[in-house]
C-alpha cells in the first residue's frame, strides 16, 4: 500500500484518470472529494463491500424453475374467447 500525506486542497492523480482532493480535515474525520469517469465505480468501502454480499447471495440462491418447452406446448390451453393467440418460439 503506498501511504501519501496531503494537505486540505491537495490532491492524488490516479492513473491521469482519477483525482483525490483533500477536502478538508476537521479533527479525525477528513472530507475527501473524487473525480473519476463515469465509468469508474467510486463506492464507500462500506457501501462496495455490501454491494458485493448482496451479489454473492444472488448467485448462491436458486432461480426458479421454468417450464421446458415440451411442458409449455402440452399444457391446458386457455379459453379466449373467439380471440386468436400465436406464439412465436424461436
Amino acid at each position: 500500500m503506498l501511504i501519501l500525506s496531503r494537505k486540505t486542497n491537495e490532491s492524488i492523480v490516479i492513473d491521469g484518470r482519477i483525482v483525490v482532493k483533500i477536502v478538508r480535515v476537521e479533527g479525525e474525520v477528513v472530507k475527501v472529494g473524487v473525480e473519476a469517469p463515469s465509468d469508474v465505480p467510486v463506492h464507500r468501502q462500506e457501501v462496495y463491500d455490501e454491494i458485493q454480499r448482496n451479489n454473492r447471495e444472488a448467485l448462491t440462491q436458486g432461480r426458479p424453475e421454468l417450464p421446458t418447452l415440451n411442458e409449455i406446448k402440452s399444457a391446458p390451453k386457455k379459453n379466449l374467447k373467439g380471440k386468436q393467440a400465436s406464439v412465436l418460439l424461436v
